[in-house]
């Protein structure tokens, strides 16, 4: 009897050490993931409120997360011979995720590497900049947030048309910017449904801006500048000569309304990084594959109006126009 009650006991002692054994692991194991500090390298093209904002987004949904992150940032100054080296040193410091903002910067990225994942915001037209197969189907090693609502386009040309009797509108634009020249097409589209005339003038560096802008006076009644990166980091330089002549300037993102332009339909740049960021979390902490996310187009959709710059260019803020108003 006693040698069976011995031999009870130093089993029961054999099962409680292996059990603290696996608790120990376990402890460890959760201890070690939690500590374990990721890698993520960003890159944003150029420096302008927009995507500063989603770069700032995309970084809130981290800290949220408790993750521990060291970034590595790079800007590539609107300059695409920086946008390409900066994605190469990205790849080769072995980041484990890259953020790419803006069109430029996400095909870069794209170009640099198959292995890393790479999430994008601020892009117009993911799929036919190639970066992903599909929206609900991105497909390799890439997928992210649009910088563009459907209606976005329609809703500013029907308000250029209908609200300010536009006739002729001037877009400034960088002709070698992919997410322009698909906002652009769309903007055409449209504006065939009112009869009106788009007048273009390209631009290559935020310098050309100016100028550019200046050789459409007498040429437009209008501007509608969109979310391009060359021209939205020098809007200051639009919007001089546009009030200077009281020619009305509707944009394509609400930074640029609180920059001093008139109005647009647009949505937080803040959100759609935010997003961005929560899709990361999938792929570090939850091991998805961005071939397995969707890619996300922003969710709202409203109507701001600068009323300094209304009054600017004697305009008067129509009560229907149900817009909220930035001082």
């Amino acid at each position: 009897m006693k040698k069976k009650n011995a031999l009870l006991l130093f089993l029961l002692s054999a099962i409680i050490l292996v059990l603290a054994a696996c608790g120990t692991t376990e402890d460890s194991k959760g201890k070690a993931e939690k500590e374990k500090e990721y890698k993520v390298g960003i890159l944003q093209y150029v420096e302008h409120p927009s995507l500063n904002e989603a770069t700032k987004g995309f970084k809130a949904a981290l800290e949220q997360s408790g993750l521990k992150i060291k970034y590595d940032e790079k800007n590539a100054q609107g300059d695409a011979s920086n946008n390409v080296t900066a994605a190469n040193n990205l790849v080769g410091a072995g980041n484990d995720l890259i953020f790419a903002n803006a069109t430029p910067s996400a095909i870069a990225a794209q170009t640099a590497t198959a292995d890393i994942p790479v999430l994008f915001t601020s892009v117009t037209d993911a799929i036919d900049a190639e970066l992903i197969t599909s929206m609900e189907k991105p497909g390799g090693n890439v997928t992210g947030t649009i910088d563009t609502h459907p209606e976005a386009i329609p809703k500013t040309v029907k308000f250029l048309a209908e609200q300010l009797n536009a006739k002729k509108v001037g877009m400034v634009f960088n002709s070698g910017e992919q997410n322009s020249l698909v906002q652009v097409k769309l903007v055409k589209q449209e504006a065939k449904k009112y009869n009106i005339e788009i007048i273009e003038a390209s631009v290559a560096t935020s310098a050309d801006v100016k100028q550019a802008t200046e050789s459409l006076i007498g040429k437009v009644d209008s501007y509608y500048i969109i979310t391009d990166n060359t021209v939205v980091s020098a809007l200051s330089a639009v919007l001089d000569v546009a009030n200077d002549k009281k020619i009305p300037v509707m944009v394509g993102e609400l930074d640029s309304v609180k920059a001093g332009g008139l109005g647009a339909y647009g949505f937080s740049y803040y959100d759609i990084g935010f997003e961005a960021g929560e899709m990361a979390i999938q792929i570090l902490k939850d091991g998805k594959k961005p071939a397995d996310i969707p890619a996300a187009f922003p969710d709202k959709l409203k109507f701001e109006m600068n009323e300094k710059t209304a009054k600017t260019i004697g305009l008067t803020i129509k009560e229907d126009w149900k817009a909220e108003l930035v001082k």
